[in-house]
C-alpha cells in the first residue's frame, strides 16, 4: 500500500518525547497507540513544570512578595493561553478542574442541583463515558428528573431525527454530549445540536476530552453552554482540566465546594462569594499541573491545531484500511471522514484483553476493555475492544507493525 504525505515531519515532532526514545520490553521499539487514554509528555512541559518547582514555586493568589506574585503570573498567564486556544471571550469563563470528569460533576452538583427537579429532561447518549452518564444518574436520584439517552444508528453515528424528536418535549433542560466518541470515534454535530438545543430552550455541556487534543475548537462558534475537557489527553500532565462556561451562566451558578480563595468575605454568619472563575476554585490549586497544561497549549499552538488534525485523519484512513486486511477483525463506529483518531476493534476467536497482551509483547501498547462506555458495549454485543488510538507523534510506519503484529497475535491465540 502506497503511503500518503503527511503535513509535518513527525520523526522531528518524536524527538521532543523522551519516552517515544526509550526501548520497552528487552530492548524492543515502544509503539504507543493509547493516546486516547493519555498522551506523552514533551520535554517542553516536563521541563517547564520542573523550572517552575525549582526556581518559582509558592502558593498562588494570597502572597505579597515576589516569589508568589511570579508563580501567580504563571498559574494565571496558562489560564490565558487556554482562553486564546479555545477561543473563549474571558479568561472569566475558564476553570480550572482535575478533569473532564470533575467539570462534568461541577455542572451537575451546581446548575443541576439548582435548576433541575420533577418532570426536568436531561438529554445523554449511547456513546457517552461514564463520566457522562454517572453523575446525572446520581442527581436524578436525589432530585427526580428524568434521564434520557439519543440512540445511535449503525453506522455509530448519533440519530440526529431521534435528536430532534425527543428535543420536541420542553421538559428537555440539558443536552450533555461528546464531541467525538473515545470507542467509536464519531466527531457528532456539536454546533447543529446546540442549535437545535436552544431553539427548545435547553442549555448544552460537550465532553471534549477527546475533541480538544485533536481538532481545532472554538467555543463560541460551537455555542456551547460548557465544554469539559482533560489536560493529560493534550500533552499536559494529569490532575489538570478545564471546564469553559458561558459567564452568565456561572455567575448564576452556585459554588461546588467551600474553602479558601472562593471567598469574598467570611464571618461566623454567612459568606460571600468571590468573582469568575475563582468562585469554583477552592483550596490551594494544582499550580504546576495548570503550568504545564499552558505549555502544553504552547507546543500544540506551535505545529497548529489544523496541521495535527490533517495528520491524524491521514492516520486513521491508512489505519483502518490496514486493519481492514485482517481476516476476521472487525472495526467499530464510522468511516475515517466522520470519526477522529480511533480505531476499536475486535478479532473472532479472540479476547481483547488477550489481543492487548500479546501486542504489549511486541511493544505496542493499545486498550482493552469497555474504556468507561458499558453501556455503548452493550449496544454493540460485545464485552470488551482493544482500541487503538492515534496523535501527532505517531507514524504510518507504527500502523503497518500494528497491522502485521496482529497478524501474529491470530496465530498465538486461535488454534
Amino acid at each position: 500500500m502506497n503511503k500518503p504525505t503527511l503535513p509535518y515531519d513527525v520523526e522531528a515532532i518524536r524527538a521532543d518525547f523522551p519516552i517515544l526514545q526509550q526501548a520497552h520490553h528487552d530492548d524492543v521499539p515502544l509503539v504507543f497507540l493509547d493516546n486516547a487514554a493519555s498522551s506523552q509528555k514533551p520535554n517542553l512541559v516536563i521541563d517547564g513544570m520542573t523550572n517552575y518547582y525549582r526556581t518559582s514555586h509558592a502558593n498562588v493568589h494570597r502572597g505579597i512578595y515576589q516569589l508568589s506574585e511570579q508563580a501567580t503570573q504563571l498559574y494565571e498567564d496558562a489560564r490565558k493561553k487556554v482562553r486564546d486556544f479555545i477561543h473563549a471571550s474571558s479568561h472569566r469563563e475558564i476553570i480550572y478542574t482535575r478533569g473532564t470528569t470533575e467539570g462534568i460533576n461541577l455542572v451537575a452538583m451546581t446548575w443541576g442541583r439548582k435548576n433541575l427537579g420533577v418532570g426536568d429532561v436531561v438529554l445523554s447518549t449511547a456513546m457517552a463515558h461514564h463520566s457522562n452518564i454517572v453523575p446525572w444518574q446520581i442527581l436524578a436520584e436525589e432530585k427526580g428528573f428524568m434521564l434520557k439517552f439519543v440512540p445511535i444508528l449503525d453506522n455509530g453515528t448519533l440519530d440526529m431525527e431521534a435528536y430532534r424528536q425527543l428535543l420536541e418535549d420542553n421538559s428537555v433542560k440539558l443536552v450533555t454530549v461528546v464531541h467525538s466518541s473515545n470507542v467509536l470515534g464519531t466527531i457528532n454535530p456539536i454546533k447543529e445540536m446546540a442549535h437545535l438545543a436552544h431553539e427548545q430552550g435547553a442549555l448544552i455541556l460537550i465532553d471534549g476530552a477527546q475533541s480538544v487534543p485533536h481538532m481545532p475548537v472554538n467555543v463560541q462558534d460551537l455555542d456551547c453552554d460548557f465544554f469539559a475537557f482533560s489536560g493529560h489527553k493534550m500533552l499536559g500532565p494529569t490532575g489538570i482540566g478545564i471546564l469553559y462556561g458561558k459567564r452568565d451562566i456561572l455567575d448564576d451558578m452556585p459554588p461546588y465546594m467551600g474553602g479558601g480563595d472562593m471567598i469574598a468575605r467570611v464571618t461566623l454568619e454567612g459568606s460571600t462569594w468571590n468573582d469568575l472563575p475563582y468562585k469554583f476554585e477552592a483550596g490551594t490549586p494544582s499550580i504546576a499541573p495548570a503550568i504545564g497544561l499552558g505549555l502544553a497549549v504552547d507546543y500544540l499552538s506551535s505545529i497548529g491545531m489544523d496541521k495535527i488534525h490533517q495528520h491524524e485523519q491521514i492516520m486513521t484512513e491508512y489505519a483502518l484500511d490496514r486493519l481492514a486486511e485482517v481476516a476476521g477483525l472487525t472495526v467499530y463506529g464510522p468511516p475515517s471522514t466522520q470519526k477522529g483518531a480511533v480505531a476499536a476493534f475486535t478479532i473472532n476467536g479472540a479476547h481483547a484483553h488477550d489481543v492487548a497482551q500479546v501486542l504489549d509483547s511486541y511493544g505496542i501498547a493499545v486498550r482493552a476493555g469497555h474504556h468507561c462506555a458499558m453501556p455503548l458495549h452493550q449496544l454493540l454485543n460485545v464485552n470488551a475492544t482493544a482500541r487503538a488510538s492515534f496523535y501527532l507523534y505517531n507514524t504510518l510506519e507504527e500502523i503497518d507493525m500494528l497491522a502485521e503484529t496482529l497478524e501474529k497475535v491470530k496465530d498465538k491465540l486461535i488454534f
